[in-house]
């Protein structure tokens, strides 16, 4: 069906989300998206010398990620794709946590220039995809399909926090670093590849290496605010802001939805 393919397309294209890995020496290339003020625009590229305060490890790195995230009631999502340095896709969306809902849109070339929207509320999604759907049309999905199910967590980055747990395999405090004028400490995450995937409904890809690096940026209360990644001829730069501002996330109008 004409739908189904165009969906598993969607999916597709987020899914090197759940494959975030990155060169501990190699920043990410391409297009940077104009965002809210604090999303960080680029870094600097020399990091201070670890201080002798004691850093998160191991032991205590996921527990003080959730502990940080569980007080956040909602943010911004924000990232930029790029394959062999150029921009394949743009992604802009809210997200809450109670209750779960993501509203996102994705443009770029791997939807001919156009814009794809998704809105999911709890365990009900509902799609636009130019080209597939009637003009300013959604179509909804319940969460029983399996391609919603990989859309979902491709979009969401508190699904690929989540896959960490028992995957990791180390945790380096690389330095704080200056990100869009704000002081944030990077850690670089290694985690078994296939066991973080499996949490994220995800197999493993033909010729993936074994274990993946996140590079993830916290600030001091250990909020996520930055992430990204470098793997083979992909790019990718996810950033979380906009922390418990209101957002009000509502299903399309029933005008709006497709038969």
């Amino acid at each position: 069906m004409k739908i189904r393919a165009a969906l598993v397309t969607v999916v597709a294209v987020p899914l090197a989300l759940g494959l975030a890995a990155c060169d501990n020496d190699h920043q990410p290339t391409g297009y940077r998206p104009s965002v809210p003020t604090d999303t960080p625009a680029a870094v600097t590229a020399k990091t201070t010398a670890p201080p002798k305060t004691a850093r998160l490890n191991r032991v205590t790195f996921v527990p003080a990620m959730n502990s940080a995230l569980t007080k956040q009631k909602s943010w911004r999502i924000t990232g930029t794709m790029t394959v062999n340095g150029t921009v394949g896709m743009t992604m802009n969306g809210v997200q809450t946590a109670q209750p779960s809902a993501m509203s996102m849109e994705m443009s770029g070339a791997a939807f001919g220039g156009k814009t794809a929207k998704m809105i999911q509320i709890k365990n009900v999604a509902y799609v636009s995809i130019p080209g597939t759907t009637p003009g300013g049309k959604f179509v909804k999905i319940k969460a029983s399909n399996a391609d919603l199910g990989q859309l979902i967590d491709s979009s969401d980055p508190t699904a690929i926090f989540k896959s960490f747990g028992s995957n990791i395999g180390s945790v380096k405090f690389v330095g704080t670093e200056t990100v869009g004028g704000r002081a944030l400490d990077r850690y670089d995450v290694t985690v078994d590849t296939a066991g973080a995937l499996a949490v994220q409904h995800k197999k493993l890809p033909a010729g993936a290496p074994k274990t993946l690096t996140y590079c993830l940026w916290m600030d001091k209360s250990h909020l996520v605010r930055r992430m990204s990644f470098d793997l083979l001829s992909v790019s990718m730069e996810l950033s979380m802001t906009d922390y418990n501002k209101p957002v009000h996330i509502s299903a399309p109008p029933a005008s709006k939805i497709a038969k």
